[in-house]
């Protein structure tokens, strides 16, 4: 089967690509994402192969990117938009707590529309341009939230959330963009929201974790392993909403340790959700407290060293599961 060695920022234009190619329904929108092909070029060149009637430009307002696409979502279009900034979404999140994620519940209309949202830090963007709010997009009933860490899984998840029947965040962490690369064969087949994927296998700790924290884990754990000080797994979580408690569950009791990592701030983070899963429904499993390593509660600074000790790394990483295994 012919592979290619393809970025994550690839998978992402070859996933839409394929949505145009296949679903007439399917349009793409959102600010400087047609002649220009987006502020990271994740949409070059798809306005020239598919036409301004399908891939084209907004003014700068969230609130009417997001307002328009449950329109067209619910006359029998896809929409597929594209936030320059996850952050920008706050200055229209009424448009996606009160009309998109109720639409169902109040009319019994499907609303199919996704909302691809750049987030993350790692490139020196400091607030308003690197935060991780997907604990705002979880918390509102009738969202699906998917945040794929490789390739293969961010062209293959956005394919599902596109055909999805509901409206879905689809978070991408900008770090990834070119950083991060696979081969893959250039067939493809959909990937189901709601299935985590266990990265790396091991039986003395797991790292619950998404996005791009997922490599920094893998190579904590690589380290650790090289160091003989123990087998942690890696469980890339994929989709937050629906979350995949079964895995986290199955992964608790094969390693008896969790340390949950996330990029988003501490207080209230997606994190608190995680453990809270795990005090539920896999208490009895525990060896040792559920550990949480996130951002602290403050904003993302500009400096690159500010940013360094803000963002959890792999030896940030591989320190809390030391502690955790020594427990």
């Amino acid at each position: 089967m012919p592979t290619a060695e393809i970025t994550f920022l690839e998978a992402i234009r070859q996933a839409l690509q394929r949505l145009l190619r296949e679903r007439s329904e399917v349009v793409l929108y959102g600010q400087d994402i047609g002649s220009f092909g987006g502020a990271f070029k994740v949409t070059a060149g798809l306005q020239k192969e598919f036409g301004a009637a399908r891939v084209f430009d907004t003014p700068i307002s969230e609130s009417a990117i997001l307002g328009s696409a449950i329109g067209m979502a619910t006359q029998g279009l896809r929409p597929v938009v594209e936030m320059q900034f996850a952050d920008f979404m706050m200055t229209a999140v009424h448009q996606l707590l009160n009309n998109a994620s109720t639409l169902h519940y109040r009319t019994g209309i499907a609303a199919p529309m996704t909302v691809r949202a750049p987030c993350g830090g790692g490139f020196g963007g400091g607030p308003f341009h690197s935060e991780e709010l997907e604990t705002f997009f979880c918390h509102m009933p009738g969202i699906k939230v998917v945040y794929p860490a490789f390739p293969a899984d961010a062209r293959a998840l956005l394919y599902s959330a596109v055909m999805d029947p509901n409206p879905v965040v689809y978070l991408e962490n900008k770090y990834l963009y070119r950083h991060v690369k696979e081969w893959l064969p250039n067939d493809w087949m959909p990937t189901p929201l709601g299935v985590a994927r266990v990265c790396r296998p091991g039986t003395d700790a797991v790292v619950l974790t998404y996005g791009a924290m997922v490599h920094e884990a893998l190579r904590a754990a690589e380290q650790l392993a090289a160091e003989d000080v123990g087998e942690v797994m890696v469980l890339d979580l994929r989709t937050l909403k629906p979350l995949d408690t079964d895995a986290i569950v199955a992964a608790v009791a094969a390693t008896n340790r969790v340390l949950i990592v996330h990029e988003g701030w501490h207080t209230s983070g997606f994190g608190a959700e995680l453990a809270a899963v795990v005090a539920e429904r896999a208490f009895h499993l525990l060896d040792a407290p559920v550990g949480r390593l996130t951002a602290p509660d403050c904003p993302i600074p500009f400096a690159p060293e500010l940013e360094k000790a803000y963002r959890p790394d792999a030896e940030k990483i591989h320190k809390a599961l030391v502690e955790l295994l020594e427990y």
